[in-house]
C-alpha cells in the first residue's frame, strides 16, 4: 500500500506534466502524416464498417440486440475499445521505448505511462464526440445518462493505469510480454460482449465471462449512449468488483514499479 501511495501522490504533483507531455505525444506521433490526426478517426471508422459488414450483415443477418439495431448497439460499445486496445499495447511499451531519453529527466518514471494513456484520451473524446452526433441522427437522443459517461472514462483510464503499471515493468524486464499481450488483445476483442451480446451464452458462462472489467465499462457506455438506465446503479454488486479488482491492480503495479524502476535501465 506504500508503494500506492508514492504513485498516487506522484501522479497528482506531475498532473500539470504530464498534461502536456501528453500533448507533445500525440503531436509527435501524427507529425509525419499527411492527415495527421485525422487517421485517429479514419482507422477506427475503417475498423467499424467491417465489424458492422462481418457480423450485422454476415453473421447476425440483420437481427437487432435486445431490441436495439446492431450497428447502434455495436457503435456504443466499440468506442471505447479503441481507448482500450491501444491504450495497453502503447502503455506497455512505453518505459521500455522511452526510458533512454527520459531517465535524466527530473520526473518520477510513473509518469511515463500514464502521459501515454492520457495521448490516447484526446482521440477517443473526439471519437465519442462523433459518435453521439451520429446516435442523434439514427435516433438516439441525448439523455440524462449522459451524465454517467465521466464515470466510465474515468474508470476505464484508472484500470488502464493500474494495468499499464504492471505490464510496462513486466515489458521493461522482458521483451517477450509485449508480443503476448498483442496476441491476447486480439483475443479480447471477440471474447468481450463487443461484436455479440452476452446473452447467447449459459447464465453460468456469463457470469464468468463478467470476470472481464472491461464487460463493465464497454456496458457502462451503451447504457449511457443508448439510454437503458444508470448501470453503475443497478448493477451495484458489479460497480464494487470493478473498483475493487482497480483497487488491487493498482496496488500491485504500484509495487512491481516501485521496486523495479531503480533497475529499469539495467535491463536495457
Amino acid at each position: 500500500m506504500k508503494a500506492a501511495i508514492i504513485v498516487l501522490k506522484e501522479q497528482i504533483k506531475y498532473f500539470y506534466l504530464i498534461r502536456r507531455l501528453s500533448l507533445y505525444e500525440l503531436k509527435s506521433t501524427t507529425t509525419n502524416n499527411y492527415l495527421g490526426m485525422a487517421w485517429e478517426i479514419i482507422n477506427p471508422s475503417i475498423q467499424i464498417a467491417i465489424y458492422w459488414f462481418v457480423f450485422g450483415y454476415g453473421i447476425r443477418q440483420h437481427q437487432p440486440v435486445e431490441g436495439i439495431p446492431f450497428f447502434q448497439w455495436m457503435l456504443a460499445g466499440i468506442v471505447v475499445w479503441f481507448l482500450i486496445n491501444q491504450g495497453i499495447l502503447k502503455g506497455t511499451k512505453s518505459i521500455y521505448s522511452k526510458i533512454k531519453i527520459l531517465a535524466k529527466m527530473n520526473f518520477p518514471m510513473s509518469v511515463i505511462p500514464n502521459y501515454v494513456l492520457f495521448s490516447q484520451l484526446y482521440p477517443h473524446l473526439l471519437l465519442l464526440l462523433i459518435v453521439i452526433i451520429l446516435l442523434q441522427l439514427i435516433g438516439y437522443p441525448i439523455s440524462i445518462y449522459y451524465l454517467q459517461i465521466p464515470l466510465y472514462v474515468f474508470g476505464v483510464m484508472s484500470i488502464l493505469f493500474s494495468i499499464t503499471l504492471i505490464t510496462s515493468t513486466l515489458a521493461t524486464i522482458a521483451q517477450d510480454v509485449q508480443m503476448f499481450l498483442q496476441s491476447i488483445m486480439r483475443m479480447l476483442l471477440y471474447l468481450s460482449p463487443i461484436l455479440w451480446p452476452l446473452s447467447l451464452l449459459p447464465d453460468w458462462l456469463q457470469t464468468v465471462m463478467k470476470i472481464n472489467p472491461f464487460y463493465y465499462i464497454v456496458e457502462g457506455y451503451r447504457h449511457s449512449l443508448l439510454g437503458k438506465g444508470w448501470f453503475f446503479i443497478e448493477e451495484w454488486s458489479y460497480s464494487l468488483y470493478f473498483w475493487a479488482l482497480v483497487l488491487i491492480l493498482f496496488t500491485l503495479g504500484s509495487y512491481l514499479h516501485v521496486k523495479f524502476r531503480r533497475h529499469f535501465v539495467d535491463f536495457i
